[in-house]
């Protein structure tokens, strides 16, 4: 059996070795456009990549799935992280969980995890093509499918599996054999926010803070965790999962929006009102500006304080019920004008692709085209930020794998 999978990056990488090592008398050629395989492997994660996370419960993983969660359980409950990490190890790769849970090679260099799957392919006998670019996929009949490539070179194959992540052109291959495409946005990134408050406070972080997307109507989209001040607005691991999780809901809105951020999430409007009258009561002669009663670091009280007009001078007697309220207004639910996106370091994910209702889960084969099948990014798949798209490309990948050569 000829299998030809086009897209040499974690996916196609995974469903070639899987299908070489499985059914040893399957010929697979792997297809690349790039010079490089592996290319978004080798940059991820700063160049150490983010293999995988340590969650090892599918009903609790998919949860890290803005879209496709639910196609994911099952797959998930046939190859999940701790297959991840045991197929690495049989290679010879051992994987370390850090803070947070995700889980990186031990050496820190994704070239580590780079030459595992070169090497593992070319053991298995996998061919790979480089530099080469498919200008047209069409079924032949009675059965298997002609690959034409930009040289004019046409080849032919039993099975074809798509693995080419975000790429328009396999997008419109797809269409074109009937297949519905949710137009694809960007996903995981940050948020440009030119604000005063936040201008002079670059670097500064807030361990715990709730953002939420303004005029998100009934579908209320809110996350915390870290919060990141940046040059340009905020990042950090907040604000990157509210941009996944609200990303089509941001591209409709043309990255213009009110982002809403409460910076004490464990203090209720309340429970603070409380506990600064407490301190107004009990060092009425100390400044505001000086004493910050709360956990926020130093440098944003003093932002937040100046902006709704209180003084360095200013003292905790002198605190007017109208200021408080303005105080509490702006800790608790402070408003910022959301006015474009940026990237997340050199990682690119895309919200969007090949709507999961026309594949099989069991298999990545389509239900519409017998013979073709989808595995990671090209589908309508992505995560949060924290190894979760690499582990639906192992996924996904290891799944098509062992399908195709069956």
């Amino acid at each position: 059996m000829q299998i030809i999978i086009i897209g040499g990056g974690a996916a196609g990488f995974f469903a070639a070795i899987t299908c070489a090592q499985t059914y040893p008398d399957t010929r697979i050629t792997l297809i690349e456009a790039g010079k490089h395989p592996l290319a978004k492997v080798k940059i991820s994660g700063g160049g150490r990549c983010n293999v995988t996370h340590s969650c090892f419960e599918p009903t609790q993983l998919v949860q890290y799935y803005p879209r496709g969660n639910k196609a994911l359980r099952g797959a998930f409950s046939r190859f999940q992280p701790r297959d991840t990490v045991n197929w690495y190890a049989e290679r010879g790769v051992n994987l370390k969980t850090e803070a947070d849970g995700r889980m990186f090679p031990t050496t820190d260099d994704s070239e580590t995890i780079v030459r595992c799957l070169l090497d593992a392919a070319a053991a298995a006998g996998v061919k790979i093509w480089t530099g080469e670019a498919v200008a047209e996929i069409s079924p032949q009949q009675p059965s298997g499918w002609s690959v034409t490539l930009k040289s004019g070179a046409i080849l032919s194959a039993d099975r074809v599996l798509l693995a080419t992540g975000s790429n328009p052109s396999a997008y419109k291959w797809a269409q074109q054999l009937g297949h519905e495409i949710a137009p694809p946005v960007p996903s995981l990134f940050t948020f440009n926010i030119p604000d005063p408050r936040l201008a002079e406070l670059a670097g500064v972080s807030v361990k715990s803070a709730t953002v939420k997307l303004a005029g998100a109507g009934k579908n209320s989209l809110t996350q915390t965790g870290a919060l990141l001040i940046t040059h340009w607005g905020v990042s950090g691991p907040a604000a990157l999962k509210l941009s996944a999780w609200g990303a089509r809901l941001l591209a409709e809105a043309r990255y213009q929006t009110t982002l809403i951020i409460d910076w004490l999430p464990e203090y209720r409007p309340d429970k603070l009102r409380e506990l600064i009258l407490s301190v107004k009561s009990q060092l009425p002669q100390k400044t505001i500006y000086n004493s910050c009663p709360v956990p926020i670091p130093h440098r944003l009280w003093e932002s937040l304080t100046s902006h709704i007009g209180i003084q360095s001078t200013d003292r905790w007697a002198g605190l007017a019920n109208k200021t408080l309220d303005r105080l509490i207004n702006e800790l608790n639910r402070g408003e910022y004008q959301i006015t474009g996106k940026g990237v997340f370091k050199e990682e690119f994910v895309t919200c969007g692709g090949v709507d999961l209702k026309s594949v099989n889960f069991q298999t990545m084969e389509s239900k519409i085209c017998p013979g073709l099948y989808f595995a990671g990014e090209i589908l309508d798949i992505d995560g949060v930020t924290g190894g979760f798209n690499f582990q639906s490309a192992w996924t996904t990948g290891y799944l098509a794998g062992l399908a195709m050569g069956a």
